[in-house]
């Protein structure tokens, strides 16, 4: 006789997951993850697929435990938000007791995972990740906009992870990949905070630059992302990619350059979206670029 679930059961335990991948923000840690691989697969040597397989692994348990312990932090501010107000916790369909459990589990699973398939060092950036992510960014967001430069520095973090996952070492092509990461956050955060910056202020959040929507914080924009221009040609000039790569990343960070601009002259949500989904597809254009060209 086949072995199979009720329909309530495996209803349940879908929903249940569903919750878990919501308390953990799987789709948001599948980009963080994405930058650790990329950046394992552009250092030098062959490429070890079953150590990347680990450090993926670990990478998600160790970014799902920092965005648990997020939610659970904030689970009252969440109960405010239009976007956050179904999450597990605000809608009360998880325990604090649960959620904590889950994040404590995943974290620790996550850092040994890192020290023990990887080095020590890549286990402490993991964990440094986790701390500063919960400890610092988490309570700053309703206190000042310099939390967007405290959680640049976790939210960095990833690609350097990935480098020295691979090398077991931090050096200047590690470092160069953990800041172009880092300045391209500030264009991609704001970006998202002018979009949803009615909904941030009912929890209290004011993520904008200047505290709303006006030049003063579209100009800030456009700052960092001018800043990653010749961050642009940084990967020539250390052997990570060739002309073509470098051709390719110049050219969209001179339009995504370009769509910070625009941000500035129109200062409209409509604008600040089209630089939100820009974001989205400059980091892994060039991420792969530098890829390619290792393996071309």
């Amino acid at each position: 006789m086949e072995n199979t679930l009720p329909a309530s059961e495996t209803l349940g335990l879908n929903h249940k997951l569903s919750d878990y991948s919501q308390l953990t923000k799987m789709r948001l840690a599948t980009l963080v993850v994405f930058s650790a691989a990329m950046a394992f697969m552009t250092a030098p040597g062959a490429i070890d697929f079953v150590k990347m397989g680990w450090l993926i692994l670990g990478g998600f348990l160790v970014t799902g435990s920092a965005n648990g312990f997020n939610q659970i932090m904030e689970r009252d501010l969440d109960k405010l938000m239009d976007r956050t107000l179904t999450r597990p916790l605000p809608a009360a369909r998880m325990s604090v007791t649960e959620a904590i459990i889950v994040c404590i589990v995943t974290g620790i699973a996550g850092v040994f995972i890192l020290g023990y398939f990887m080095n020590m060092l890549s286990a402490v950036l993991g964990l440094l990740a986790i701390l500063l992510y919960t400890v610092a960014y988490t309570p700053l967001k309703r206190k000042t906009p310099f939390a967007v430069f405290v959680g640049a520095i976790p939210g960095a973090i990833p690609p350097l992870l990935g480098w020295v996952a691979a090398t077991g070492n931090i050096n200047s092509v590690g470092l160069l990949l953990f800041t172009i990461q880092f300045l391209w956050q500030f264009p991609h955060f704001w970006a998202i905070a002018w979009v949803l910056d009615d909904d941030y202020k009912k929890a209290g959040f004011n993520l904008l630059p200047t505290g709303k929507r006006d030049k003063g914080s579209a100009m800030q924009a456009v700052y960092y992302t001018i800043s990653l221009l010749p961050v642009a040609v940084m990967p020539l000039v250390f052997n990570v990619s060739g002309w073509v790569s470098m051709i390719l990343i110049v050219a969209v960070t001179f339009y995504f350059l370009f769509q910070a601009i625009q941000l500035y002259k129109e200062c409209s949500i409509e604008a600040a979206r089209k630089l939100m989904y820009g974001s989205f597809f400059y980091l892994p254009v060039v991420q792969i670029a530098m890829v390619i060209d290792k393996i071309g």
